[in-house]
């Protein structure tokens, strides 16, 4: 039996990006297409087999330890993205201006996927899902370049809409318009998540 279950929800890729020198600029150039290798993202500042470890992980290693890179791409949802805009007084929040790597439409809740879901493209090109992609404060200063005043509107506005972040499983190159299908771990939730998270 397999492992993981492929399901009836099929997205769309509605953008591409990249950050190209992150200590430049968050913000991302859009692309047509986007070949994804083993370390991430051709071209991509958040690339990379391993990475320095951040304040995301301090629970688990002193900052700037070398651990596996999970972080290769940000994923975002077009709808989560809509509600993020509206929230922050916007008809619309381009994602470069939050260093997206993808946008994806018609996969509901996208921001909670179970971790270690699969988003499998039409070519083969697969990515594993992270986890949930926490807002933070650094999409502020792009965004209050072009739109200023709301630049620190989008932390409390991307709670919970923030999208996933994620590794390439299988490479290939994602392209604009082709359709990606969710693929869910087969197995029930931890029955002591909760008392794990009151610990």
């Amino acid at each position: 039996m397999s492992a993981l279950k492929p399901t009836a929800f099929v997205g769309r890729i509605v953008w591409l990006g990249h950050v190209a020198n992150r200590k430049a600029a968050l913000e991302s150039a859009s692309l047509q297409s986007l070949r994804a290798s083993f370390a991430g993202p051709e071209g991509e500042a958040h690339g990379g087999l391993t990475r320095p470890s951040c304040s995301r992980v301090l629970g688990q290693y002193p900052r700037n330890t070398e651990i596996r890179n999970t972080r290769q791409f940000s994923v975002l949802s077009a709808e989560e993205l809509a509600l993020i805009a509206a929230d922050m007084g916007l008809p619309a929040l381009d994602p470069a201006l939050v260093g997206a790597t993808m946008v994806i439409e018609g996969i509901p809740d996208f921001s909670h996927l179970p971790p270690s879901s699969r988003l499998q493209a039409a070519s083969g090109a697969t990515l594993v899902v992270d986890m949930n992609n926490r807002p933070c404060t650094l999409p502020a200063k792009p965004i209050e370049a072009r739109h200023p005043g709301l630049g620190k509107k989008f932390k409390p506005a991307a709670q919970g809409r923030r999208g996933i972040t994620a590794w390439v499983e299988r490479e290939g190159t994602f392209t604009l318009g082709e359709t990606i299908r969710l693929h869910v771990p087969d197995q029930r939730v931890w029955a002591h998540l909760e008392d794990a998270r009151r610990g």
